[in-house]
């Protein structure tokens, strides 16, 4: 993609991409979500994730699986109600994006 992604966005993404989990997803799993949207690796994913956590929006478990931990996250009250403002404001954002983008096109 030809355009920067900020980081609020970024971080509307990742919430957006943990919420479609309902008891949480691991970082491989969020990574393939968030690619599906944006390129990303995952030396830029994990930053994000530990940031997020650090702001109280993401909890993080470890469970075991095939003999090895797994590091799950999921969202926090504070996470659902980020997500919340950050779909609120897309809305807004992409209609006033998408209505410039198509003046001139007739």
């Amino acid at each position: 993609m030809v355009f920067n992604t900020g980081s609020a966005l970024l971080d509307a993404i990742v919430l957006a991409a943990v919420s479609r989990e309902e008891e949480g997803a691991y970082g491989y799993r969020i990574t393939q979500q968030v690619r599906g949207a944006i390129d990303i690796s995952e030396s830029t994913l994990y930053p994000v994730l530990r940031r997020l956590q650090k702001d109280d929006c993401l909890e993080v478990y470890d469970k075991a699986i095939d003999g090895r931990n797994r590091r799950y996250y999921r969202l926090t009250e504070q996470g659902r109600l980020q997500l919340q403002l950050y779909r609120r404001e897309w809305v807004v954002y992409s209609q006033k994006i998408s209505r410039i983008m198509k003046e001139g096109e007739h």
